[in-house]
């Protein structure tokens, strides 16, 4: 493990909450002046107590060790708020529907900030009966390649993992789609609305015509 709890974020979480020194020490059984030298970073609290720590604050033991609490306000969060975390050790896509504390192989990971498509990462999308046909224009060698391509609409994420020497395409059921993500191993997440992936689309095909 690379992170451990720290003062400052056990001091915010008591404050939150409005208590003292004394009643989270009463609570986990140690001294106030214990919990004082943790928020002081004289000292950090025995692994034996993260739990009981977290259940003190009404948190999880990973939003305490990172010190980030997960908000669900929003109950009703629906795909169109998709965040793809992807390791940089392993290359693992996890995709979740809001806020998330996640870690892969240690790391503590944070959310892929999408950027809209450039002249190196061109997305072309075709319609082929009831699917849309995805294809980005972009190298797949070893070092350099799109590690996958997601499509998501308000109730579904259909998502496809590419491989290096591969090709950079893939097929989705339209069903609604609103967004397409695909991700350079290199350059990050990019991201392209639907209406303007048509309008490129039908262009392209006005062009070809002439």
């Amino acid at each position: 493990m690379n992170q451990y709890i720290t003062g400052t974020a056990i001091k915010e979480l008591r404050e939150q909450r409005k208590m003292t020194q004394l009643q989270l020490a009463e609570i986990l059984g140690v001294s106030d002046k214990t919990v004082s030298k943790w928020e002081t970073a004289k000292g950090y609290p025995d692994i034996t107590l993260l739990e009981p720590i977290a259940d003190a604050f009404g948190v999880s033991v990973p939003e305490l060790i990172s010190g980030h609490q997960i908000k669900n306000a929003n109950v009703s969060a629906n795909m169109i708020r998709s965040k793809f975390y992807v390791c940089p050790v392993c290359g693992n896509v996890i995709h979740s529907m809001g806020e998330a504390v996640i870690h892969c192989h240690g790391v503590g990971l944070l959310p892929a900030e999408a950027e809209q498509t450039d002249e190196n990462h061109m997305i072309f999308i075709e319609r082929i009966e009831d699917e849309y046909y995805v294809r980005i224009d972009h190298e797949m060698t070893k070092k350099h390649y799109i590690s996958f391509i997601a499509a998501v609409s308000s109730d579904r994420c259909q998502m496809v993992k590419l491989y290096p020497e591969g090709e950079a395409e893939a097929r989705f059921k339209i069903s609604g789609v609103r967004k397409i993500y695909f991700y350079c191993n290199r350059d990050g997440l990019f991201a392209q609305e639907r209406n303007r992936l048509m309008l490129r689309c039908r262009k392209s095909k006005s062009l070809q015509s002439l």
